[in-house]
């Protein structure tokens, strides 16, 4: 039986959505291991939009969802989420989704900070939703945090909040220039959320471990991509969590030896939300095509993404990463129509090659991307079901993508559907 980790291998949004409710129709059950409502996965079912933040894209299939402890929840958007899914049809129940009793919660003070702080820096300022997800993993990591384990026990949630209130409220007041917060509404929200979410709240490591027991297919999603890992990505244009594949273990309360197989998703092309180095970003009419043509705006912000050609540095940087076993690729059919495609294959660097992705920022921002050219191809690919199918054209970059990696290209998407794919070798199957 195969447990599989899906990641994102560029900069977030590259498509995990759609492959994870792809393969949900196989796997029995589906974990979201890292990140918080900063992420957004786009998924359209019969020509349908679905978009989730918090629940697992496997709730389409109906599939056994978790939310590991490793993502950090604000329970009214989780809530919200719900909501929105059970008026669409969507099964939500208590015997559907699961949140682990030690994810962190995302409280009020967290997105206030947030928002004051990329305020305050002004043309410095990372670019972050302003969700409260870097804050709320702060506390984690100092002790401060509280958990849906806490939650769930009114008394102590209320000691716990207490205790690091005035703390908050004075950070707030006199550095963040920004109205302290009342305790009591706080409690009085946060016991109704208790109460809405007390019979979704479990032992996530244990159901899952009995779960791999007793035979069961396990597929683990994560959010945003490897780039904007807190330890491997663009620091500090990073998210505040580990998006790289060794996460899934930790994130979710599985032991290492549970992993069969590590998916990476590419986008035919790259993209970056926010701020950051990106090497082989488009300035000209190109760039604006690829952002029309693809739709890149982001799902969570509705921000625009910043658009450029495909990078093997950065995608090599994630087959190391992540120690990934195959590749997935999506959105192949917005490079339709182009004359001729370009693959940054190094970059050039004070008169030097690079081929390893640089960890200096001020390496990173001097780099010039250099490019191997192939021919493009004006065939709509969208009704193509079969890889020998597609044209030779298309055929040569994905064998290019290949040849840099090596590693097998397994599932490529070639339209938002979930019938526009073409699945080479399926790997619950």
């Amino acid at each position: 039986m195969a447990n599989i980790v899906i990641v994102g291998t560029q900069w977030g949004d590259e498509g995990k959505g759609k492959i994870v409710d792809l393969l949900s129709d196989i796997a029995d059950v589906v974990v979201r291991f890292q990140g918080g409502n900063n992420a957004g996965h786009t998924m359209v079912v019969n020509g349908e939009q679905f978009i989730s933040h918090l629940v697992p894209s496997g709730i389409l299939q109906k599939k056994k969802c978790y939310i590991g402890n490793g993502v950090v929840v604000d329970p009214q958007v989780l809530i919200d989420e719900m909501d929105y899914l059970s008026c669409r049809g969507i099964d939500v129940g208590p015997h559907s989704l699961k949140i682990s009793e030690l994810a962190h919660l995302i409280m009020p003070y967290h997105k206030m900070i947030d928002i004051a702080r990329e305020h305050l820096k002004g043309d410095l300022k990372i670019g972050t939703t302003g969700r409260g997800i870097g804050p709320c993993y702060e506390d984690k990591v100092s002790r401060r945090g509280i958990r849906f384990v806490e939650l769930i026990d009114p008394e102590l949630f209320q000691d716990r909040l207490l205790s690091f209130l005035d703390e908050k409220n004075y950070y707030l007041k006199n550095y963040l220039s920004t109205a302290p917060l009342d305790p009591q509404p706080i409690i009085a929200t946060f016991n109704r959320y208790a109460e809405r979410l007390l019979p979704y709240v479990t032992n996530v490591s244990v159901e899952l471990d009995q779960a791999i027991s007793a035979g069961k297919q396990l597929l683990f999603e994560g959010a945003q991509g490897t780039h904007l890992d807190i330890d491997h990505g663009t620091y500090p244009y990073v998210t505040s969590s580990n998006t790289v594949s060794g996460n899934a273990c930790s994130g979710s309360g599985i032991g290492p030896g549970r992993i069969t197989g590590v998916i990476g998703i590419v986008k035919a092309y790259t993209t970056r939300v926010g701020q950051g180095p990106f090497p082989s970003e488009l300035f000209d009419e190109t760039g604006g095509r690829i952002q029309q043509k693809g739709a890149e705006f982001g799902a969570t912000t509705g921000r625009k993404r910043r658009c450029g050609w495909l990078d093997m540095v950065v995608l090599n940087n994630s087959v190391r990463l992540n120690g990934l076993t195959s590749l997935t690729i999506t959105k192949l059919d917005v490079l339709g129509g182009f004359d001729h495609i370009n693959i940054c294959t190094g970059y050039e660097y004070q008169g030097k090659v690079l081929t390893d992705f640089p960890s200096s920022l001020k390496v990173l921002s001097k780099c010039k991307p250099i490019y191997e050219t192939l021919p493009g191809w004006s065939e709509d690919i969208s009704n193509i079901r079969i890889k020998e199918d597609l044209p030779r054209n298309t055929r040569n970059y994905l064998n290019r993508i290949e040849a840099f990696t090596c590693l097998p290209i397994g599932i490529i998407s070639v339209g938002p559907g979930r019938h526009e794919t073409i699945v080479v070798n399926h790997p619950f199957l």
